[in-house]
């Protein structure tokens, strides 16, 4: 009853079509994804509907070039991670996003994310928009596949207010979660996913800097550096 009353009022809400308007979109996350990140994707599969609102919403919002920086980021971030969930539980049950191929084309590479009136795939909005355009190797903390090694997914909307501190604040806990990696003074097992985007991280200092300026052990600049395997499996509730 709980479940449904949330929904309910979900569909009551009255909002303009504006890409800050994520009230939809938070109140989903807040609902389905627990404070430590893992997703109930049963109960988002029961409640399609409500996503399709927020969904609805991004299709019929062109992002315009006067935006912020930040409110676009936000924007990007936001459409990325619904529509991650969306493929997830069209999908469901699921092992794991890798194992999602349509017409020879891996989850990333499908075309099917509508915004703007305009039709993008997973790997156009985080290689073409969000680490072109916008610089900022944070974003790997901040759009998620729902993987078991990868960072927290975040149960909140991001907004052009918040979106510097929840990134900073996500950065932090991946680099100290020691189950996603592992330092320590002279050794640093980390995330393949600074192997991945080691360009990202790695474009205005080294490696171990970057890492130092969120661990809560400092390393030293001669550390061995090795990458951990990647478990892709859906970090379900």
């Amino acid at each position: 009853m709980r479940k449904l009353f949330i929904t309910l009022s979900f569909l009551l809400i009255t909002f303009t079509v504006q890409s800050q308007n994520n009230e939809v979109f938070d109140a989903l996350l807040k609902t389905y994804v627990t404070p430590d990140g893992k997703l109930d994707y049963k109960g988002l599969r029961k409640n399609k509907a409500v996503l399709d609102i927020y969904l609805n919403q991004l299709e019929t919002t062109i992002p315009l070039k006067k935006w912020s920086s930040k409110k676009a980021k936000a924007f990007w971030m936001n459409a990325y991670n619904a529509y991650t969930i969306k493929l997830i539980i069209d999908s469901y049950p699921l092992k794991k996003l890798t194992d999602i191929k349509i017409k020879g084309k891996s989850a990333w590479k499908i075309p099917f994310a509508k915004v703007g009136n305009q039709t993008y795939s997973l790997d156009y909005i985080e290689h073409r928009i969000l680490r072109r355009w916008h610089d900022d190797a944070r974003i790997h903390v901040g759009i998620n596949a729902g993987a078991i090694s990868g960072p927290r997914f975040p149960n909140y909307a991001f907004t052009e207010k918040n979106i510097e501190s929840k990134l900073e604040m996500l950065m932090k806990e991946f680099i100290n979660d020691d189950t996603k990696n592992k330092i320590s003074l002279t050794d640093v097992q980390v995330s393949k996913i600074f192997e991945w985007y080691q360009e990202d991280f790695t474009l205005k200092t080294s490696l171990i800097d970057y890492i130092n300026r969120y661990s809560n052990t400092k390393v030293n600049d001669n550390a061995k550096v090795s990458y951990l395997d990647y478990n892709w499996n859906l970090n379900e509730k």
